[in-house]
């Protein structure tokens, strides 16, 4: 099962003196996250990240930027943690302060995948759902029955559309959710 977060997490780890700073991102926040850490830590030495996106036809895109470091010490290691764990629609990205100690081409990725796993550790994962929009058609006296079902299964109301046969409501939520809904308004004979 796809899991994701609905909220940013960090997670900090040294390594011979280096820092490495994890902050998970949702991935609508991701590149403005970037861009603030690149200001907020101009004197870092790297800004690792990693990345998974998936588009409406399933297919996932994924990256990952060494930013510097040995290519495919850091940013693949953390993507290879992402993949690991079923993670979507995030990122992370380290930002590392150097010690003064190199710490070889495994030490780097043990480093960079190790505080990956642990920004993890620390997240609420939430499972992923697809979110889509449906707008449902209802007669004038099936309205309040259309209501309480909306309400009982937690969608999102867009807009509601009266005219004179009855109403259009546009709805959004979780693709399963929205199935149900489609189903119980099968039941009323309402398709």
């Amino acid at each position: 099962m796809l899991k994701t977060v609905e909220a940013e997490f960090f997670a900090e780890l040294e390594e011979k003196k280096s820092k490495f700073l994890a902050f998970l991102v949702p991935i609508e926040q991701f590149e403005a996250r970037l861009e603030a850490l690149r200001i907020e830590h101009r004197k870092a030495s790297h800004h690792v990240t990693a990345f998974r996106l998936i588009h409406e036809d399933d297919h996932i895109e994924e990256g990952a930027k060494d930013d510097g470091e040995p290519a495919g010490t850091s940013g693949m290691p953390m993507l290879k943690v992402l993949i690991g764990r079923d993670i979507i629609n995030c990122g992370v990205i380290v930002v590392r302060y150097f010690g003064g100690t190199k710490l070889g081409a495994g030490g780097l990725a043990r480093a960079y995948s190790g505080v990956a796993s642990m920004a993890l550790d620390a997240a609420t994962l939430v499972p992923w759902q697809r979110i889509v929009r449906k707008t449902v058609t209802g007669r004038f006296e099936q309205t309040s029955e259309i209501e309480r079902k909306i309400a009982l299964l937690q969608l999102s109301v867009l807009d509601r559309s009266y005219h004179e046969a009855g109403v259009d409501i546009l709805l959004e939520g979780p693709e399963a959710t929205i199935k149900s809904m489609d189903d119980f308004m099968h039941e009323l004979n309402l398709y």
